[in-house]
C-alpha cells in the first residue's frame, strides 16, 4: 500500500491538538504537511487554511485536517477553494457521513469542543471511511459553482 499524505493546518487555538494529531499520523504511518500555526501565539486562520487546501486540490496531500477553536472559521475558508468539501465534525458519525454522502476531503474538527481522545478518534474514522458514490456523487457534482 503507498503511503497516504495528510495535510493539517490549525490557528493558535488548535495548535496543541494539531500537534497530538501529527504524532498520532506519524505512528499510523502517515506522511503528514504541516501548514502550522506552530504555536500557541495568536494568529490567523486563513493564513494556514489557504495553503492547506491548495495542497488537497493539487493532490500534494489525499485528505486534510483544518482545526481552529470552533472549527467554524478554518472549514469556511478551506470550502472558498473549488473542489474542496471541509466538512465540520465532531464526532465520528459526523466524520462517517462527511465523506460517505459528501465525499469530503477537509475534515475540520473544533478544538475547544473535543477531547483529544474523540480528536483522534475522528480522524481515524474520517480517513478509514469512502465515498459512497451512487445518489451522492450527483448531488456532490453540484457543488462548485463557476460565474
Amino acid at each position: 500500500m503507498a503511503q497516504k499524505t495528510v495535510g493539517i493546518a490549525c490557528d493558535h487555538a488548535g495548535f496543541k491538538l494539531k500537534e497530538e494529531l501529527i504524532k498520532n499520523l506519524k505512528e499510523q504511518g502517515y506522511f503528514v504537511n504541516d501548514f502550522g500555526t506552530y504555536s500557541e501565539e495568536s494568529c490567523d486562520y486563513p493564513d494556514y487554511a489557504h495553503p492547506l487546501a491548495i495542497s488537497v486540490k493539487n493532490g500534494d496531500s489525499n485528505i486534510g485536517f483544518s482545526i481552529c477553536g470552533s472549527g467554524n472559521g478554518i472549514t469556511m475558508t478551506v470550502n472558498k477553494h473549488a473542489g474542496i468539501r471541509g466538512a465540520l465534525c465532531w464526532t465520528e458519525e459526523i466524520s462517517i457521513l462527511a465523506r460517505q454522502h459528501n465525499d469530503a476531503n477537509i475534515c475540520g474538527i473544533p478544538a475547544r469542543f473535543v477531547s483529544t481522545q474523540q480528536a483522534i478518534s475522528i480522524v481515524n474514522t474520517f480517513l478509514n471511511t469512502d465515498f459512497e458514490g451512487g445518489r451522492h456523487l450527483n448531488r456532490i457534482n453540484k457543488i462548485d459553482i463557476s460565474i
